[in-house]
């Protein structure tokens, strides 16, 4: 029987036992194109040992990220709060699936040390999902945001959350703990949602975004998307379109990556000048700020894309 291991801890329990019965796939070769750093010199080492002291996650390991190299050698981590292990069962993920483990009291001050050590001018927060519990982790969101406040006060926050399905109150929560930006990435098209995201609903995904900006308008708000999986064209501008009716303000797009035989296979490489056609037509349709390459991620260069995007609404004011 084949078994998808976490090979990220030398452990032999399966990482995706939902995926274990599933037939291999295919992996395809990358183009020339998707080219990344090797981790391993001295500063990613730096940014390792800090991870491992505080005792914390981060989804640059477990979503198995390639830009990990290059980002870690800037010392530019994103911690992934409220444990390693999630309750829903994406097919494009490899972050472990399953019963979590009782939230940790003491992460948020952990995060937050972690993040001072650092020297973090902007800091990416994101989670597994915790259908679990009753607030889906509303609060220990909050908790995180608050001890970075109190310890970096000069340092922004942004974060990657998940949709709180069926929380009710959960978003009000995390609003009212004013992050500097709210991501929740939409993943792909509502075609594609039953073989690739099941446990989530496309429209609540809007809706939540859309929440955010009637909560507080001041908040940026943040989707992403990866291409490669079977979408169309029109899709992607349609859901493009949906975005800009919640207010969204940026938007990413990346090529999809298939982390293990048992994942949702690659099914295009999205060439890089029809990534740039994505970016062209996503800024005429308002997006403060696009990143559209095929390296593209949520978290990737978030702190210069973060000034960008500040820059991008006074500008916009200015024409007002």
């Amino acid at each position: 029987m084949a078994v998808v291991l976490d090979l990220l801890r030398n452990d032999q329990r399966p990482r995706h036992p939902e995926k274990a019965h599933r037939p291999d796939q295919p992996i395809l070769r990358k183009p020339d194109w998707i080219r990344v750093k090797a981790p391993g010199s001295p500063k990613w080492a730096e940014t390792q040992a800090i991870v491992r002291e505080n005792k914390l996650v981060t989804v640059c390991e477990e979503a198995g990220c390639p830009n990990i190299g290059e980002c870690w050698e800037k010392k530019h981590a994103t911690f992934m709060i409220m444990g390693d292990t999630c309750t829903r069962a994406c097919a494009f993920c490899n972050v472990r699936t399953g019963m979590p483990d009782a939230l940790d009291a003491a992460e948020p001050e952990r995060v937050a040390e972690a993040v001072a050590k650092l020297g973090l001018h902007h800091v990416v927060i994101t989670s597994v999902d915790r259908d679990d519990l009753k607030d889906g982790g509303a609060a220990h969101f909050a908790a995180v945001i608050g001890a970075i406040r109190r310890l970096s006060p000069a340092t922004t926050i942004e974060i990657l959350t998940p949709d709180f399905l069926r929380k009710d109150g959960a978003l009000e929560v995390v609003v009212a703990a004013r992050p500097d930006v709210f991501n929740h990435n939409l993943e792909t098209v509502p075609s594609k949602y039953l073989t690739v995201r099941p446990g989530a609903r496309y429209f609540h995904s809007i809706r939540l975004l859309q929440r955010v900006k009637e909560l507080d308008p001041t908040i940026f708000t943040k989707s992403g998307i990866m291409v490669g999986l079977g979408e169309e064209r029109n899709e992607v501008l349609q859901l493009m379109d949906d975005l800009r009716s919640a207010e969204v303000d940026f938007l990413t797009v990346g090529q999809y990556l298939q982390p293990t035989k048992k994942h949702h296979p690659v099914l295009s490489f999205v060439t890089p000048d029809a990534f740039k056609a994505y970016e062209t037509t996503a800024y005429a349709k308002g997006f403060l700020l696009v990143s559209a390459t095929p390296l593209t991620r949520s978290s990737h260069h978030a702190g210069e894309d973060f000034a960008r995007l500040k820059q991008a609404r006074l500008d916009r004011l200015g024409t007002v």
